[in-house]
This record gives structure tokens, sequence and C-alpha cells, in this order.
């Protein structure tokens, strides 16, 4: 992969919300984005000898490197545009800090904000930007 890739749970809405915002913010297209759900997205996983029911995080790949959780989170923030931009100011609070936070969050998305039956299906529109 050439291109920087956020992996997501596509069926989870606040994923889905998130993954949309990130579209909206990214005017230049410098992610790419598929669904753990995906044939691509599990045979990427299989690299990584995990399946997308053990995935519980965003997965940023970029320059051939592997980030979860809330350094995901914040490495991508830090590419968007506009005021979201500004957390990466949170890559100062030490990691032990901050992933129990992103976990607490990641343990209940289905909970707080539901979930879908299957995977969202890109319009034509932004079919570019998903593998």
């Amino acid at each position: 992969m050439q291109d920087p890739v956020i992996f997501f749970d596509g069926v989870c809405n606040l994923c889905n919300a998130s993954i949309n915002y990130v579209i909206d913010h990214d005017p230049k297209g410098y992610f790419k984005l598929c669904a753990i759900q995906s044939e691509k997205g599990e045979d990427f996983l299989k690299n990584y000898n995990l399946t997308p029911k053990e995935v519980k995080t965003v997965i940023l790949f970029e320059n051939n490197r592997l980030y979860t959780r809330s350094v995901a989170a914040l490495k991508i923030a830090k590419r968007l545009k506009g005021p979201v931009k500004l957390t990466w100011i949170f890559i100062l609070v030490p990691r032990f800090l901050r992933d129990p936070v992103y976990n607490y969050i990641a343990r209940n998305r289905y909970r707080w904000f539901g979930k879908r039956e299957q995977c969202r299906v890109p319009t034509p529109e932004i079919r570019n930007r998903f593998i």
C-alpha cells in the first residue's frame, strides 16, 4: 500500500460518522479508507493474524507502520483541516492515560451509537477514497 489507509469498523455508527468527518475534512484525499469487514480489510488483518471480531480499534497504516487506538486517532486528526487538528496536542499526554479513555469508548460504541447490519456502500462521488 502506498497511500495511508484508515481501517475502521464498517458496521459501527460512531466509526462511520468519524469516517464521514475524515472525508469532509480531508479534501485532498490524503487518506484511503477500508472497512475491516471488507475483503481487503480482512486480507490486511490476516497479515497481522487478526480477524475483524478481534479488532476493537481504528487502525492507521502509514509509511509502512501500523498505529492503533489513540495514536491512530491523533495522527489522523493531525492531517485533517479545521479545529480537530488541534487535538494533536494530546499526543503529549502519555499513552497509558490516553488509551484507557479510547478503550472505554470503543467498548461501549455499539451500545451508545448503535450498529448497522452491514458495512456502508460508498457513493460514486467518494468511491475512489475506498480500497
